[in-house]
């Protein structure tokens, strides 16, 4: 059963996202001031938009997330670490770190763990989300992948980047969901592009959405009559 949700209420899931290699200033002008206007939970950028996205939501409520090792994952993990440090320096109220999926898949579990260890401490006790890029792993990887995030002190798994082979997908959810127990955070992200859809990553166990769809999402929650 779908959850029950205002518009208004379904907005504070949404993180207003816009990551494209070719995203203008203007551009992120632009979805900050939506992200005023319906005052969703965040908008996520790239570093280099971070101080400028805290410049457009100056005075608001919406908080400012930092995407870090986007999209790949698989660069140094002390390039991980500064580039969160510069974003904390920056601004960014949250941290979404990429895992690095290759030495995941690789066994690797305490690289993997020290480099999420090292980025929680840069981040300086601000959330950190950590993207596992679930379309590239199996589910016993996913559910290594969410213990090891666990432990590393992060705040949320998330599912995708968006920019691999697939996105977000219900039995993913409930995976990491169950993994990570009813408090952890869960993120739902890639392919979240309407009410419907969002709805049910939220019973599945999500508790925030990453869209660049969030207008379209409380729209038609409004007209739709399903929240």
């Amino acid at each position: 059963m779908l959850p029950s949700l205002t518009p208004a209420g379904l907005a504070r899931y949404i993180e207003h996202t816009l990551l494209s290699a070719d995203a203008s200033a203007g551009d992120i002008e632009t979805i900050c001031a939506e992200a005023r206007e319906h005052n969703f939970f965040s908008v996520c950028v790239n570093g280099s938009w971070v101080a400028a996205a805290r410049h457009f939501l100056d005075g608001s409520d919406v908080r400012v997330v930092g995407s870090v090792g986007f999209p790949l994952g698989a660069m140094a993990a002390d390039v991980k670490r500064f580039e969160t440090e510069v974003a904390v320096d920056d601004g960014a109220h949250e941290i979404d770190v990429v895992l690095n999926v290759a030495r995941l898949k690789a066994g690797e579990d305490q690289y993997v763990l020290r480099e999420l260890i090292d980025v929680v401490e840069a981040a300086d006790e601000r959330t950190v989300k950590v993207i596992l890029e679930t379309c590239l792993l199996n589910d016993a990887e996913k559910v290594r992948a969410c213990k090891l995030v666990v432990e590393s002190g992060a705040h949320f798994v998330k599912t995708s980047t968006g920019f691999s082979t697939a996105g977000a997908t219900i039995a993913d959810v409930k995976l990491m969901r169950e993994t990570v127990g009813p408090k952890f955070g869960v993120k739902a992200s890639g392919g979240v592009r309407d009410a419907q859809t969002a709805l049910a990553m939220i019973a599945a166990g999500a508790t925030r959405l990453g869209t660049s769809s969030g207008i379209a999402i409380v729209q038609g929650s409004a007209g739709g009559g399903t929240c």
